[in-house]
């Protein structure tokens, strides 16, 4: 009988609005990391390294053994401990124009989304200092006489 009704609570958990929302932005997340790769490695990254003379960021990397070599795959290959500060450049740039998107998602999002209404503040009962009703002529807490 347990175990009928843990599998009935986790039912109930996983069929919940926000857990099934969760899941699917972490399915929309994941998708739209890969078009931000994408667009950094691909599109915003070459021109960059032209501007800065034919850089590579990918390719940059700081080489921390005495062994000499001239790439990050060579490196790699050789198991030559390296501080791959290009890989990093580029993690970085992903990461702002991620954060970038996301900004001006939300800032449309609440553009176009229904402002809350401003909460009136409570009228307090000056004697007892309980909430009362707009309209009250006497405090229901205290019974005092209201102005």
């Amino acid at each position: 009988m347990k175990k009928n009704n843990f599998f009935k609570e986790f039912k109930a958990f996983a069929m919940r609005g926000n857990v099934i929302d969760l899941a699917v932005g972490i399915i929309i997340g994941s998708a739209f990391t890969k078009i931000v790769n994408s667009l950094v490695n691909f599109i915003i990254m070459p021109p960059l390294g032209k501007l800065l003379g034919g850089i590579d960021f990918s390719n940059l990397f700081i080489n921390l053994s005495s062994t000499p070599v001239d790439t990050l795959q060579q490196a790699s290959d050789a198991n030559i401990p390296v501080i791959a500060y290009g890989a990093f450049l580029n993690t970085f740039i992903d990461f702002l124009i991620v954060t970038f998107a996301v900004f001006i998602i939300v800032k449309q999002i609440n553009r176009f989304s229904s402002k809350p209404q401003e909460e009136k503040k409570a009228r307090i009962c000056p004697f007892c200092k309980e909430n009362i009703a707009d309209d009250a002529l006497r405090c229901p807490h205290c019974t005092s006489k209201l102005d």
